[in-house]
């Protein structure tokens, strides 16, 4: 829940723009905005700063208009455009605007096309694209209205209401240049993007990849690599993998794009055993991002037997950080943890041991298997020690502990979101945050804004509920355990963390929450509801939010829900050492003599967002970040004068939760 990346101005939005006007055309025709190999063509864009020029091909054969841009600090370099004698242009008879763009430059860039509308900057009113080029590449970019990066679905954007067009580029660190050969409208209202194959996410059909209610096209779907060989029959697949050949697979793929697995934890592929000899077949589960441990059988199956042989999502070797903490080391050691992607699954991968097999594939199944959760879950640490309880909330009065728990802070993660004890619900034993579209004010105050997100806005669209405690409760070291149950609709960014307070003697509250100087952010569940349900992110943020900052974890922590469908999500905390549990089962460790030794306190957010999401749907609202406990324990003698409850402080009853 990285602060700092939130609330960066996107700087670029709010220069202001060059002009030019346009006619409206005849649905179906193109427009030209404007010929940009006319000679007058340079004088109607501007520039975003000192770094970029603009000016016209000198090369006759290569007309067009060439923006070239020194280096520099400015993030978004590049020039843009807007209507001379009107507000914004109407092309509401069109479907997208393109451009043609070449690299005249000596290495690659990225070049970005964004068409804007009026409006408040801070809710990115505009759509964009944009192309890799190499050196001397020439390529059209096409923004589609409403969709952006990759055709996705954008900014709904008004093409009657074109207040902007924009070429630019990231910060550059050397002189580089691109020539516009073309730029103009064109298409049909409404146009939308072509599919492309590879972007096709196609669920399991009722648990099924092969077999069942499954459709299954061989021709495309079945491949025999390294002499295998494979062949669709009346009772499955069979399957002949030779004997010392350890290349030697079979792969079962999606006859369009990829398989979404995200509501699944496992995949199961159920053989039989055809030959004469026992044979040892294993199985893993291949994605765009990596692939799963492989998924074996605890002994040989022998001839005429049948069994299922499971490739679990969850990672073999939990995820482990590198001790050096100087820099940045996302992706931990090497082997350990996963980059599994359960929604873009390329391939089930079929393979044996050196005696090779032959088998008979007769389903293969993908589900989410529940998981007995150990019996000290709850009850106490996962590791020995001198331990006492030093915090423990169950939810199960009326109104929350205000002792313990603020329910108004800060929102740093989202533009659109706004806290309100409305939207903090008790009952059942549990508490709810509920995000839902219902406008007001933060904090329940017309006086407060949006912070640093939304600094002059007081209201927002969305409610959502808060809990921390800062100010009431801090510790430093233990283990930190909360039960949870994770909302499904898209777009949502729950999450179960801890933050440095240094307490009041440290000064304001930014110098109480630095994670320099020894502190650290911890967070040790934080979802991404685009991910599903058995998937979040694991992450430390050290040194800062700004030039300094640094960072650790894993977006790859895959895990069994219990027979609930909940998630128990621990941190073990002591000096140079964090281990990570999720239903007790360890997904994560670090040891580094950079870990915290800061008190911290104990925190619940449930925003929209994140940096790997999806769009929020309205109709999938409101939507529930359900808490079901939060325990600590204090080894004593790690315990500090610093541990422990603060001063209570007043503050309104929450809702009580629905039936």
């Amino acid at each position: 829940m990285e602060k700092k990346k939130w609330f960066l101005p996107f700087c670029h939005a709010c220069l202001l723009l060059g002009a030019l006007t346009v006619a409206r055309a005849q649905t179906g025709e193109s427009q030209t905005l404007p010929d940009v190999t006319a000679k007058d063509a340079a004088a109607q864009f501007a520039t975003t700063s000192g770094q970029v020029t603009v000016a016209p091909s000198t090369d006759p054969a290569q007309p067009g208009l060439v923006v070239t841009i020194q280096p520099g600090p400015e993030g978004y370099p590049g020039v843009k455009l807007q209507p001379r004698d009107a507000k914004v242009w109407d092309l509401s008879a069109y479907g997208h605007i393109e451009a043609k763009v070449t690299n005249t430059g000596a290495k690659g860039i990225s070049v970005s096309l964004r068409v804007d509308n009026p409006g408040d900057w801070r809710q990115s009113p505009w759509n964009t694209e944009q192309a890799s080029l190499k050196p001397g590449q020439t390529r059209t970019i096409k923004v589609i209205f409403g969709y952006a990066y990759g055709k996705k679905p954008g900014y709904p954007l008004n093409p009657a209401a074109v207040s902007q067009v924009m070429f630019f580029t990231g910060r550059a660190k050397e002189a580089q240049s691109f020539r516009i050969e073309a730029l103009e409208a064109g298409g049909s209202a409404g146009e939308q993007p072509p599919v492309d194959p590879n972007s096709v996410r196609t669920p399991p059909a009722n648990g099924h990849l092969f077999g069942g209610a499954a459709p299954f096209d061989a021709a495309k779907q079945l491949k025999a690599q390294n002499g295998a060989q494979a062949a669709l029959t009346g009772k499955g697949v069979t399957v002949t993998l030779p004997a010392k050949n350890a290349g030697a697979k079979v792969e079962f793929t999606p006859a369009i794009g990829r398989w979404d697995l995200r509501l699944c934890t496992a995949v199961t592929v159920t053989v039989e055993n055809t030959g004469k000899s026992p044979a040892a077949p294993r199985t893993l589960v291949a994605s765009n991002g990596g692939a799963t441990a492989w998924g074996a059988l605890a002994k040989p199956l022998a001839p005429g037997e049948t069994a299922p042989i499971t490739a679990t999502f969850v990672a073999a070797t939990p995820w482990q950080g590198i001790p050096d903490a100087s820099k940045t080391h996302w992706d931990g050691q090497k082997d350990t943890g996963t980059k599994f992607q359960s929604d873009t699954v390329k391939a089930v991968v079929l393979a044996a041991d050196e005696n090779g097999a032959e088998l008979r594939v007769q389903a293969i199944t993908a589900q989410a298997t529940p998981m007995e959760t150990p019996p000290w879950l709850g009850q106490r640490p996962p590791v020995e020690g001198d331990w006492v309880k030093s915090f423990a909330e169950e939810f199960d009065t009326a109104t929350i502990d205000a002792a313990k728990w603020n329910i108004y802070g800060e929102n740093f993660w989202d533009k659109a979101s706004h806290f309100s004890k409305d939207n903090l619900l008790l009952g059942g034993g549990v508490a709810k945050l509920r995000y839902e579209k219902k406008r007001g004010c933060h904090n329940d105050d017309p006086k407060q804004t949006l912070a640093l997100t939304n600094p002059k806005v007081s209201e927002s669209a969305y409610a959502t509920g808060f809990l921390d405690t800062y100010g009431k409760w801090t510790q430093r070291y233990g283990y930190f355990e909360a039960r949870m149950k994770l909302p499904s609709a898209p777009g949502l960014w729950p999450a179960f963390w801890l933050m440095p307070d240094r307490g009041v003697a440290a000064g304001p509250q930014w110098k109480r929450a630095d994670t320099g100087n020894g502190g650290m952010e911890f967070d040790i569940m934080e979802h991404l509801t685009r991910w599903g349900p058995y998937r979040y992110n694991i992450a430390m943020h050290w040194d800062g939010y700004g030039k300094a900052h640094k960072q650790t974890g894993s977006t790859g922590i895959y895990f069994q829900p219990d027979t609930e469908g909940f998630i128990t999500a621990g941190l073990l905390w002591t000096p140079g050492l964090i281990v990570i549990y999720a239903n007790g089962k360890e997904v994560a460790r670090w040891e580094s003599p950079r870990i915290s030794n800061v008190q911290s306190h104990l925190m619940f957010t449930h925003v929209m967002g994140g940096w790997d999401n999806n769009a929020l749907d309205d109709a999938k609202l409101p939507a529930d970040f359900v808490i079901d406990y939060v325990r600590c324990w204090q080894r004593r003698d790690l315990a500090s004068a610093l541990d422990g409850p603060k001063p209570p402080a007043a503050i309104p009853a929450p809702t009580p939760a629905a039936e």
